[in-house]
C-alpha cells in the first residue's frame, strides 16, 4: 500500500514539473489551451463550486454579509453546528448567535444541498495599522463565509437561494434590531454638523393593543387592516399603488390617540417618525425629511390642526372669487395678496401643495411599507383635501370610555374581570362622557391601603359627578335657549309692528 502511494505521488510530481515545463516554454496559446484542459479535468473529478462573501467590499461593509450571518445563525442553533459565537450589540434587543471561525454548516433548500464555512484571515501588523490610522470601522481581521455546492445547482444558487437568505436575514435583523422614534431637526446646521434632519431615540413604549381601551370590534378591524397592509407588497404592485396607508385618528382629548399610534408601532415592530410641522421652513425641506426616513416606519403628524395655517390660503381665495365684481374689494383683495406674497417670500412657509405631495405625491414612493398617521381634536376643522381616501384611507374615531373600554382598563388596573359594581358602572358610562384617560385616572391604586372597591368607588363618584354637572350643563342651555326663543319672538313681533305702522305712514 505504501509503495502504491509513493508510485502515484511520483508520478503526480512528474506532471507537475512536465506542467511547470509547458507553461515556461511553450507558447502562451498553447499554455492557455493545456490550462483550459487542465481545469476541465480538474472540474470531472472535483464538481463542486465555492462562491466566497466578505465581510468587506472595496472598504465598505458588505450588506449581504450581515443577511448571511444573521441567516446562518438561526440555523446553527437548531442544527448540531459545535463552534459558535455570541454578540450583543446596543442597537439589537437579543443575543446574535453566530459561526465561530472554521466552523462549517449544512443547508437544504429546493432539494440542493449547501455547506457553508467561516472564515477569517488575520491582517499584518503593516496593514491594519495603515488601515486603522485612516478608518476605524475596517477590522484587524479579514472575515468572509465560503458557499460549496454542486455545479448543477448553480442556477438554484444565482437565481433563488442567495434572494431567499438574503429576504430571510433581512426580516431577523428586522426582527431583533431596537425600535426608534425620530423628532427632526431644528437646527439649520444639520448638514455642516452632520446629524441629519432627523435626531433619534430608542423606542420602549410599553402600549399594546391587548393594553388598549377600545370596543373590541372596532380594534379587531384596525389589526386586521395592518395585517393585510404588512402583507400586501404583491397586492400594493399589481394594483399600481405606492405600498402605503394613511390613518386619521380623531377624537377629543384623552382618548388615546397617542397610545393607538404606539400600540400600532409595537404590532408591526416599525420605527416612528414625530414630524412637527413647525420647524419645517418649506415644501423643499419637507421633501428632504421625507427621503432621509426609512421603509418599514410610521410618519406621525399629531394635533395637525393646530400645527400650522394650512386651509387660509383656499379660504381666502374662495372669499375673493364672492366678491370679484366689486372694484373696490378687488383693489383691497389684491394688497392683501401683494402683503401675503412678501410674507411668504421672507418667511418661507410651507403650503397645504406642499404636504398633500409629501403625503401622496411622486415622493412618497421613495420608500415602502410605510404608514402615514395623523391625529385631530377636530376633524371638521381639517381641510378635505387633506383627510380624503387614498391619503387618510382609514378614518379612526377615538371616543369616549364606554363599558366594553372600561372592562379593559380594569383587568389592565385592578385585574379584574368581573365585579358586583360593573352593573352601576356600566349604566353611568352610557349617560357620561368620560375619556379613557379619566377613567384610568380613577383606577390607579395611589396608596397601598386602598384597593380595587376603593377604586371603583371613587370612580363611580366621579361618574355621578359629572352625571350631575351635565344635567346642570342641559338645563341651564336649554333655558337659554328658551330666552333667546323669547327674545327672538319679542323681536318679530316689533319688526311686524314696525313694518305695519310703516305701511299706515306711507
Amino acid at each position: 500500500m505504501t509503495a502504491s502511494l509513493t508510485e502515484l505521488w511520483s508520478k503526480l510530481g512528474g506532471l507537475m514539473l512536465i506542467w511547470g515545463i509547458i507553461q515556461q516554454y511553450f507558447p502562451r496559446a498553447l499554455s492557455k489551451r493545456f490550462d483550459y484542459l487542465w481545469r476541465r479535468v480538474e472540474n470531472y473529478f472535483y464538481p463542486y463550486v465555492q462562491i466566497t462573501i466578505d465581510e468587506f467590499s472595496n472598504g465598505k461593509g458588505n450588506e449581504m454579509y450581515g443577511h448571511i450571518n444573521s441567516y446562518l445563525g438561526t440555523k446553527s442553533i437548531k442544527k448540531d453546528a459545535k463552534l459558535l459565537k455570541v454578540e450583543k450589540s446596543k442597537n439589537s434587543k437579543s443575543f446574535a448567535v453566530s459561526l465561530d471561525e472554521g466552523e462549517e454548516i449544512n443547508d437544504e433548500f429546493q432539494g440542493a444541498k449547501f455547506s457553508w464555512r467561516n472564515y477569517s484571515v488575520k491582517l499584518s501588523d503593516d496593514f491594519s495599522g495603515h488601515r486603522s490610522s485612516r478608518s476605524n470601522s475596517v477590522p484587524m481581521e479579514k472575515k468572509s463565509y465560503r458557499l460549496t455546492f454542486n455545479q448543477g445547482d448553480r442556477e438554484i444558487v444565482t437565481g433563488k437561494y442567495l434572494n431567499h437568505i438574503m429576504e430571510e436575514g433581512k426580516a431577523i435583523q428586522f426582527l431583533n434590531r431596537k425600535q426608534k422614534i425620530y423628532s427632526n431637526n431644528c437646527s439649520d446646521d444639520w448638514y455642516w454638523y452632520g446629524k441629519g434632519m432627523w435626531r433619534d431615540i430608542n423606542f420602549e413604549h410599553p402600549a399594546t393593543f391587548d393594553t388598549l381601551a377600545m370596543d373590541p370590534k372596532k380594534k379587531a378591524e384596525i389589526i386586521n387592516d395592518l395585517i393585510a397592509f404588512s402583507k400586501g407588497k404583491d397586492y400594493y404592485s399589481k394594483v399600481g399603488k405606492a405600498w402605503k396607508r394613511g390613518y386619521l385618528l380623531y377624537g377629543p382629548p384623552g382618548t388615546g390617540k397617542s397610545t393607538m399610534i404606539a400600540a400600532i408601532a409595537n404590532y408591526l415592530n416599525y420605527d416612528i417618525y414625530d414630524l412637527e410641522l413647525t420647524s419645517v421652513k418649506d415644501n423643499s425641506g419637507l421633501k428632504k425629511l421625507l427621503m432621509e426616513t426609512t421603509s418599514k416606519s410610521i410618519i406621525v403628524i399629531e394635533d395637525i390642526d393646530c400645527s400650522i395655517d394650512l386651509t387660509g390660503k383656499r379660504k381666502k381665495k374662495k372669499k375673493k372669487e364672492t366678491t370679484s365684481e366689486d372694484q373696490e374689494e378687488d383693489s383691497d383683495s389684491s394688497t392683501e395678496k401683494e402683503k401675503e406674497s412678501t410674507e411668504n417670500k421672507e418667511t418661507g412657509k410651507l403650503t397645504l401643495s406642499g404636504l398633500l405631495n409629501f403625503i401622496d405625491g411622486i415622493w412618497s414612493a421613495c420608500g415602502q411599507e410605510r404608514i402615514i398617521i395623523f391625529t385631530t381634536n377636530h376633524k371638521d376643522k381639517l381641510d378635505p383635501a387633506l383627510i380624503r381616501r387614498g391619503r387618510m384611507d382609514m378614518h379612526i374615531e377615538m371616543s369616549y370610555c364606554r363599558y366594553e373600554a372600561f372592562k379593559v382598563l380594569a383587568n389592565n388596573y385592578l385585574n379584574l374581570e368581573t365585579h358586583t359594581l360593573f352593573q352601576q358602572i356600566q349604566g353611568l358610562l352610557e349617560e357620561v362622557d368620560m375619556s379613557p384617560c379619566d377613567v384610568a385616572e380613577h383606577l390607579i391604586l395611589k396608596n397601598a391601603s386602598g384597593g380595587p372597591q376603593t377604586c371603583l368607588d371613587n370612580l363611580i363618584q366621579a361618574l355621578q359627578e359629572a352625571k350631575k354637572k351635565a344635567n346642570k350643563d342641559s338645563k341651564e342651555s336649554k333655558e337659554k335657549a328658551k330666552q333667546n326663543s323669547l327674545k327672538i319672538k319679542k323681536f318679530s313681533k316689533f319688526l311686524r309692528c314696525f313694518g305695519s305702522v310703516k305701511k299706515l305712514l306711507k
